[in-house]
């Protein structure tokens, strides 16, 4: 059974979203890297970037397949992790805290509220 952390909110497409004031962190779920295995390469979006919900912003691959990591909101793109970019590693051995993708300066606040939260997204995944 997955960990999931209780101060987390969760995209259906299995991302995570920890907000902190009018900024997000933004990963990927225990769930979803176990899913991938072994995770060998991530492509982080440029800082600057604007995205929007839903929007297709980073790429991990792994032996099996390579996957879009989509943004689960708005806003532009403030901070990316270079250690996660240098050891794709750290998203299987610590993907909701150290294995983070990027910051992203909410745009729409309010956009936080469509996300699932721990409970919901444990049944998502049959918890």
């Amino acid at each position: 059974m997955s960990n999931i952390p209780s101060d987390l909110k969760y995209a259906k497409s299995h991302e995570w979203l920890r907000v902190s004031g009018d900024t997000a962190t933004v990963g990927i779920t225990d769930h979803a890297q176990a899913e991938l295995t072994d995770i060998v390469f991530v492509e982080l979006p440029a800082v600057g970037r604007k995205v929007k919900a839903g929007e297709a912003c980073a790429v991990v691959e792994s032996v099996k397949t390579a996957s879009d990591i989509y943004s689960p909101v708005s806003g532009e793109i403030v901070a990316v992790n270079a250690a996660a970019a240098d050891n794709p590693a750290l998203v299987n051995t610590a993907p909701d805290t150290d294995g983070w993708f990027y910051k992203i300066k909410l745009s729409n606040p309010a956009e936080v509220t469509a996300l699932l939260s721990p409970e919901d997204y444990k049944k998502q995944i049959g918890g």
